[in-house]
């Protein structure tokens, strides 16, 4: 059944300890979006001090994602995920000390916002490499699925949502407490994963001799040797250029040029401009359950990429539409094929680049993402004074499945799939790094035991 499917990952005991632990932690990340704001509010900020508190977060995470994925393939996972957490509840238990006190400063919450973006830089690469060491290879669908379901309905919908009841009748010292012990619970939580593989998942006795010979190779030669190998795999190299297209063209009119769609052709305000956005988050969160339901499909790179191609089509057309529902479902379908994608995209990473390159792999996705949203957003506002909105979005929809075309083609993707069979958990890690830059007891893609 796909219900039951959907479900499977919860049969192994770490996955159900870290993804507990991690739905707490979610769910406090999006308490401290709602009580940071309200802090800074509190202590007579305005814009430009919720900017610098904002800005203070991204920098940490933009800035140390590389490292966090190197570290990811050099520490055990295990270790920097529960030291991640840890971290996290120092500092927002020392903010929530100060707040308490009265003793909060405007740059206590812009260098706690920093180190929990730095934190953010080290855990995502980590987790994206520890999931294939505790679960099978037919289980990572569907944990990729359940994560894409969880995240905007905790961190999005959830968190915020008591964390403003709680700043509305109490204050936002009690929202960041609040916060506080969400990370105390996951970091206690955390501590319950064992040093040794789950049962099932084939162990490696190489494993700690395999991680000193990393240790002694340098950070640079770690670096250069994920990049090479994304370049010299076109459809990792692809799907990553795709992404930054995408991400350059879509996100500044999503998130700069909609508030004013709303304003000028629906005649709505705020909350009609959060409605959409939640329309759009519950179709993601909807379509990454239902992706977690079924079997990996045998064409998995073309479903991904016609998914993310066709589903950008409804934006093209925002920029005429003056009817709320319209609006709406554009805003549903792209969040619905976007999660799709990206629960697709994660399990790629997870069953076909070599565990040795995981951790490195994955921050090198969320970097080529992150780092052009900003851009984007910086792009969109100029772009609309020379332009007409309905143009904008005409361009954005219309390139971004233009390009997903393009990637398919040039990466050779049908045919790629087609080579690399994932269906009934065949394992299809594509070829290691050249020879220049392997090492004595480096780990291979069957070597899968939790370190």
């Amino acid at each position: 059944m796909p219900a039951l499917r959907a479900l499977r990952p919860f049969a192994h005991r770490e996955y159900r300890v870290l993804i507990t632990a991690l739905a707490i932690s979610i769910f406090g990340s999006g308490m401290w979006a709602v009580a940071m704001v309200y802090e800074v509010i509190h202590l007579g900020g305005g814009p430009l001090e919720l900017s610098v508190v904002a800005a203070a977060g991204s920098v940490g995470l933009v800035t140390f994602l590389l490292a966090g994925g190197i570290a990811a393939d050099r520490v055990p996972q295990r270790l920097l995920i529960i030291a991640v957490e840890g971290a996290n509840l120092a500092v927002v238990a020392t903010v929530s000390g100060l707040a308490v006190a009265g003793l909060l400063e405007l740059w206590h919450l812009a260098l706690g916002a920093f180190v929990l973006g730095v934190g953010a830089a080290f855990f995502f690469p980590a987790y994206s490499a520890i999931l294939p060491r505790i679960l099978p290879p037919e289980d990572l669908l569907a944990a990729n699925g359940l994560e894409g379901t969880m995240r905007p309905l905790l961190q999005q919908a959830a968190g915020p949502a008591v964390a403003g009841i709680l700043v509305a009748a109490l204050s936002p010292a009690y929202a960041v407490t609040g916060v506080a012990a969400c990370h105390l619970v996951a970091f206690s939580i955390l501590n319950l994963l064992h040093r040794q593989p789950a049962a099932g998942v084939p162990d490696s006795g190489e494993a700690a001799e395999s991680g000193q010979s990393r240790a002694k190779t340098s950070l640079r030669h770690d670096l250069r040797e994920g990049v090479s190998y994304t370049v010299r795999t076109p459809w990792l190299l692809w799907t990553l250029i795709w992404a930054c297209i995408s991400v350059l063209f879509l996100i500044g009119p999503i998130e700069v040029l909609i508030p004013f769609v709303v304003r000028d052709q629906l005649g709505g305000d705020a909350r009609v401009f959060g409605f959409l956005l939640a329309i759009m988050g519950v179709g993601g969160a909807a379509a990454s359950l239902a992706t977690a339901s079924f079997p990996l499909p045998r064409r998995y790179l073309t479903v991904m990429m016609v998914s993310w191609g066709a589903g950008s089509l409804p934006i093209a057309a925002v920029g005429i539409m003056d009817s709320f529902w319209a609006v709406a479902a554009a805003l549903f379908i792209f969040g619905a094929t976007g999660g799709v994608g990206m629960v697709i995209w994660g399990t790629l990473l997870q069953r076909r680049v070599p565990p040795h390159l995981l951790g490195r792999v994955s921050s090198l996705d969320f970097f080529v993402s992150l780092a052009l949203m900003p851009v984007s957003m910086a792009l969109a506002g100029p772009a609309a004074e020379v332009l007409p909105v309905w143009l904008i979005f005409l361009v954005a929809g219309t390139v971004c499945p233009a390009m997903a075309v393009v990637a398919m083609v040039v990466a050779r993707m049908p045919a790629d799939e087609l080579a690399h069979p994932l269906a009934g958990g065949e394992e299809s890690a594509d070829a290691p790094a050249p020879a220049e830059s392997s090492g004595p007891g480096r780990p291979g893609p069957e070597q899968r035991g939790v370190t």
